[in-house]
């Protein structure tokens, strides 16, 4: 395998080249700082995006606020502001001191997308986001409405036949066909999910209920995804949701920094040079951990420090950062099997357009084993109460990661972070989890007890 070629070089070049990958083959946790990082300043000089896109997404999903409430009526009480709590959880952090068995300076936070309403994942922000901008965009060329009009009109029935004209598309491993599902369905479109081996069977049968055509597939998530931009493209009247490129998905996400800037202040939490705020966001191909750290970085610049999270067996945004090459390498190439029970992030090859965006942005990567995702997801039942999927506790090794790998220390230090640590806020993304069935979460939490021994 050695000799293999990925990208003009072989297996064995590149492993000269980044010692790391030896690990990353043998699917053991690593940590990586990223080290091309430079100052926001810098590295956002020639990027195609900036505060006034993600302002203009804000924008458009307050226009769509009073059809949210009206269709969705878990909403009214947030006014159709579709956004979830940040929560302190004391008791997880002194599990994690334990299980580290060093303390954690600062406070640990959980910001609880796993409970966002509608699809129940972070993916409703991004999919559903994308979903109520291309509706807009055909309503407003249609002379439907103006940007002026009451949006609530949107849940009337002349709207949902116009919508029935039209048809979405999207390859998924689960959260992201669920988000555009539910919203695509309920606004009329008529909507195909393409979801890749790893989903799980209760995604595509609530998919199903709710008038969606799920195409299932024996192949991982990229090819999926190539397959539904095809069947897209023979149809003009259909919209295919690019997961792996779309600007819109990427906005959607951005919009959560500007929110939780808002939830941190109602809070008194202090983010600035001697304050630090560390966020760690599991990820897959990269568009969701991508968004918010594109926001939280618009927002606190140099100040806030983002991690991704991936499976030891689906590194890719990882590989794709490390190698330079972005989509152009594969967790298969380097013999990395991409079989996790983190289904959200089971992706082989890494969104392009995130990876050139961040690359001189993201603070660095860390990877994450499947036993660990499941002692996480008991321990956080039994301290907290909270019931997350497998995928969403990838965000809450962080803390420990932080402080415990060596490579991640260097960073502190280079940073002249390790002085300030005792004032540092860590958020750690929690992804999805509130809409599994009980039986299923039943049989996760008593994976993750037996695997605690």
């Amino acid at each position: 395998m050695e000799n293999r070629i990925v990208a003009g070089k072989t297996i064995r070049q590149w492993m000269r080249e980044l010692p790391l990958l030896e690990n990353m083959i043998r699917t053991e946790e690593v940590f990586w700082p990223n080290p091309n990082i430079c100052s926001f300043d810098q590295a956002t000089r020639h990027l195609p995006l900036g505060e006034r896109d993600v302002k203009e997404a804000e924008e458009r999903l307050a226009r769509f606020a009073p059809y949210i409430a009206k269709a969705f009526p878990e909403t009214r009480d947030s006014g159709g502001i579709i956004e979830s709590p940040l929560i302190k959880i004391p008791k997880m952090q002194r599990y994690l001191e334990e299980m580290s068995g060093q303390p954690i300076e600062g406070e640990v936070w959980l910001k609880c997308d796993s409970h966002l309403p509608i699809s129940g994942s972070i993916k409703a922000r991004g999919g559903i986001y994308e979903v109520l901008k291309h509706a807009e965009d055909l309503a407003l060329a249609n002379g439907l409405i103006s940007i002026e009009d009451d949006y609530a009109v949107f849940a009337d029935e002349e709207f949902r036949k116009f919508f029935s004209r039209y048809s979405l598309v999207v390859g998924s491993t689960g959260n992201l066909g669920l988000s555009i599902g539910i919203i695509g369905a309920r606004l009329g479109f008529h909507v195909t999910v393409h979801m890749s081996a790893d989903a799980k069977q209760w995604k595509k049968d609530l998919l199903r209920s709710k008038g969606v055509t799920v195409v299932e597939h024996l192949t991982d998530y990229n090819k999926v995804v190539e397959e539904a931009r095809r069947q897209s493209a023979e149809d003009p009247a259909s919209y295919f949701i690019d997961d792996e490129n779309s600007i819109h998905l990427f906005l959607g996400y951005a919009v959560a920094a500007l929110r939780l800037k808002q939830q941190l202040e109602d809070k008194n939490i202090i983010v600035d040079e001697d304050h630090p705020l560390f966020v760690y966001l599991p990820c897959g191909v990269g568009g969701g951990p991508g968004g918010v750290t594109f926001g939280l970085k618009l927002v606190y610049g140099d100040h806030v420090h983002c991690f991704f999270a991936e499976p030891t067996h689906s590194p890719c945004m990882l590989l794709g950062l490390m190698t330079g090459e972005h989509d152009r390498v594969s967790v298969q190439e380097f013999g990395i099997d991409n079989r996790t029970e983190a289904d959200g992030l089971a992706v082989g090859r890494p969104s392009r357009l995130v990876g050139k965006m961040l690359e001189h942005v993201i603070s660095g990567v860390y990877t994450v084993d499947d036993s660990t995702l499941y002692r996480l997801l008991a321990a956080m039942i039994d301290t907290e109460e909270i019931r997350l999927e497998p995928s969403a506790l990838a965000g809450v090794a962080g803390p420990v990661r932080l402080c415990q790998d060596q490579a991640a220390r260097m960073y502190l230090e280079q940073h002249h972070l390790t002085e300030k640590m005792n004032k540092a806020t860590h958020i750690c993304w929690a992804t999805g989890g509130s809409m599994v069935p009980k039986d299923v979460m039943d049989a996760y939490y008593q994976e993750g007890k037996r695997r605690q021994g």
